[in-house]
């Protein structure tokens, strides 16, 4: 499924299979939202009223500057997808201005000014959420602690006072309820010359991942695979940036389990499975093409366990779908199939 040919003009509306399409995959998140509301708290809910508001209001105010009737655009969903996306994406308490930033970003600035909806060639909400990474750093690195591990949890009103007021960053309060997630431990106890083993031993991490964070990701996985049921996705994309991932991961492992992380935790850690089924099958900024989809999740699987080994910052799935995007043009250029009959080959 690809949504490049479908807004075929953009003066025209949206076709209805777009609409569906995305509530099939925002029904497909659901059940990961309600896992992270249940470990991270009332911040990610929060933050994803607070992101679908402002997606509705900017797409409206860009369709209604570029002279559309903003009301069959907005029954795409399009723009509350982004929202969502780049809500799960930000710290659970993050201030209520750094959730209207990004979605501006997003909305205007990597959809809109490319000409909307099938024309964008970024993926709008990973735009807008590096752009807050680098722009806000503070604000982008604190994580609430999972539930079964928090000194303190925070109510529905005590986290509406600070995503709104800001009272915990003002009384210094946050190492109470944040602590660093796994990848910032595992990148930070490597810099300090301790052991995976040693850095694993802390609260912070489970089974597979990191306590909380792991179960997240199965519900994402889900999900995903109700996509691949309903041929909402392709299989190529998840799988590629799977084994793209595991699998180097998995070779650095065998050789120096000491220093570098299972291919397990890189799967079941960050953004790996949101990344995998709802942010590199992006229909319109990814590949187009059958061998171009496994290219380009195969991509960004090995730039992400790239940059979280050797890289700046501990997950990359943001940087490294956003440097697929760019290559995408030159991916889909080189594995369009041919036409039948030219040298005897069809793609």
């Amino acid at each position: 499924m690809q949504f490049k040919t479908v807004a075929s003009s953009p003066f025209l509306p949206p076709a209805n299979g777009v609409s569906r399409v995305m509530r099939q995959v925002l029904l497909a998140l659901a059940p990961g939202t309600l896992a992270a509301i249940w470990y991270f708290g009332w911040g990610v809910l929060i933050n994803l009223i607070l992101a679908i508001l402002c997606a509705v209001a900017f797409e409206a105010l860009a369709l209604k500057l570029r002279g559309r009737d903003p009301l069959p655009y907005l029954k795409d969903y399009s723009a509350i997808v982004t929202a969502w996306l780049l809500a799960l994406a930000l710290p659970q308490l993050a201030p209520w201005w750094i959730v209207v930033c990004g979605v501006f970003f997003a909305i205007i600035i990597a959809k809109h000014l490319y000409g909307g909806l099938g024309y964008n060639p970024f993926n709008p909400a990973m735009v807008a959420y590096v752009s807050l990474l680098i722009s806000f750093p503070a604000y982008m690195t604190h994580w609430v602690a999972p539930s079964p591990i928090s000194e303190h949890s925070l109510g529905l009103l005590e986290s509406i006072k600070v995503i709104f007021g800001g009272s915990l960053m003002e009384h210094n309060l946050f190492d109470s309820i944040t602590m660093a997630t796994p990848l910032d431990s595992i990148k930070t106890g490597l810099t300090q010359h301790k052991t995976i083993d040693e850095i694993r031993s802390g609260a912070v991490f489970g089974s597979l991942g990191g306590v909380g964070w792991e179960w997240v990701a199965n519900w994402y996985a889900l999900g995903g695979f109700y996509l691949l049921y309903k041929r909402v996705i392709s299989w190529r994309i998840p799988v590629a940036l799977i084994l793209a991932l595991g699998v180097p991961a998995g070779i650095f492992y065998l050789s120096n389990p000491d220093h570098f992380a299972s291919p397990v935790f890189h799967i079941f850690s960050g953004g790996a499975i949101l990344g995998a089924f709802f942010i590199a099958t992006d229909p319109v900024s990814g590949s187009a093409t059958p061998r171009g989809r496994v290219i380009f999740g195969a991509g960004v699987g090995l730039l992400t366990f790239i940059i979280r080994t050797w890289g700046g910052y501990p997950d990359a799935i943001a940087f490294s779908v956003l440097l697929m995007n760019m290559a995408t043009p030159l991916i889909d250029h080189y594995t369009k199939p041919r036409v039948f009959g030219q040298r005897g080959h069809h793609g």
